[in-house]
């Protein structure tokens, strides 16, 4: 199969690339190499993604990331630098390749600063989102996973969310940028009978996680020995999800996408296991070996108290079975996170 990832040096997307390219399908990847964290990082994501060595001489983004390019590029896998704000450069790929599944992870993320940036959000996480749905229209592909985010749930104050849930009532644009996606979505499944899963991610972490991301900042102030920011009295949860059992879930999707027609679905892939701040901060110091040095601020605009989720449908409907205790999955991160500190 071709499949067609956006995002595909990120985070998620370069350990999805890893397992379909390891499965024997075939890849394009695009992504912007966006600067919201270092370009450096996506480069070495990508070079893992397709069992690359990091022997990569960094000079400076401009020559970068075609020499990138350059190397990784194979009959198996194809690497563009595309913006899909661009939809004229999103159409030249399209138009270059038969694509049999589209994996939508590319997005502008994180709460606090979509408040700082809310137009761009739009821009990325609305338009650039339409855009690939208007060329899967264009093109004839009728199958599509996008990744949403349990953000859309916002305080909901019922316990574990649930897909049925209303979603109404988003405290942040980046929130309310995700939930368009769904509904965006569901116009072209309507319209143009384009199959969709929707899949709300709930805190992924693991290896390669970004570096901006709780766990992982956290992890470097711990072990650099300088305080980290503690939000709040330590009581706020998280339903953090190991990023294997994430993957695991889109890969299942994919199949069930595959062997069904008519679907438009909207599902949660999550632990059903509530983690809190205090928790996650004792379980990083134990893994490390260190104590945290806590500077203690009151709550931040737009963060959510609370994140669980309810996992029934994503088990019964596509058969996920997440199976990473957090303690397990923070070792095999801690035990990343060590091996690639410079």
């Amino acid at each position: 199969m071709n499949y067609l990832i956006t995002g595909g040096s990120g985070f998620i997307g370069s350990h999805l690339v890893e397992h379909l390219l390891k499965n024997g399908h075939s890849v394009i990847n695009i992504d912007n190499f966006d600067d919201f964290y270092a370009y450096s990082i996506k480069i070495k994501n990508t070079l893992s993604s397709v069992g690359l060595e990091h022997d990569f001489e960094f000079t400076d983004k401009t020559s970068d990331i075609p020499k990138l390019v350059s190397a990784v590029q194979s009959t198996k896998y194809q690497l563009y630098d595309q913006d899909i704000r661009d939809k004229d450069g999103l159409e030249r790929i399209f138009r270059s390749h038969k694509i049999d599944l589209v994996i939508h992870l590319a997005a502008l993320a994180g709460v606090r600063p979509s408040i700082e940036r809310p137009l761009e959000y739009e821009a990325v996480n609305i338009r650039g989102t339409q855009n690939l749905w208007e060329l899967c229209k264009e093109f004839g592909i009728k199958k599509v996973v996008c990744a949403s985010s349990s953000s859309v749930y916002g305080n909901h104050e019922k316990i574990p969310f649930s897909e049925n849930d209303n979603v109404d009532r988003p405290i942040s644009p980046y929130a309310a940028t995700k939930k368009a996606g769904e509904i965006l979505g569901h116009v072209y499944h309507h319209l143009y009978n384009i199959d969709m899963i929707q899949l709300r991610f709930f805190t992924v972490y693991g290896p390669r996680q970004r570096p901006d991301l709780a766990i992982h900042k956290f992890a470097k102030l711990i072990a650099d020995g300088q305080e980290i920011p503690f939000y709040g009295d330590g009581s706020t949860a998280r339903d953090y999800t190991f990023v294997d059992d994430i993957i695991d879930g889109i890969l299942k999707s994919i199949k069930y996408l595959e062997n069904n027609d008519k679907v438009y679905e909207i599902i949660n892939l999550g632990e059903s296991e509530v983690i809190t701040l205090e928790e996650m901060v004792h379980t990083l110091e134990n893994a490390l070996g260190k104590k945290a040095n806590k500077k203690l601020l009151p709550m931040q605009p737009g963060d959510v108290l609370k994140t669980n989720a309810d996992i029934s449908k994503a088990k019964t409907l596509i058969g996920y079975q997440p199976d990473t205790k957090f303690q397990n999955g923070i070792k095999k991160f801690v035990e990343w996170f060590l091996g690639n500190r410079h």
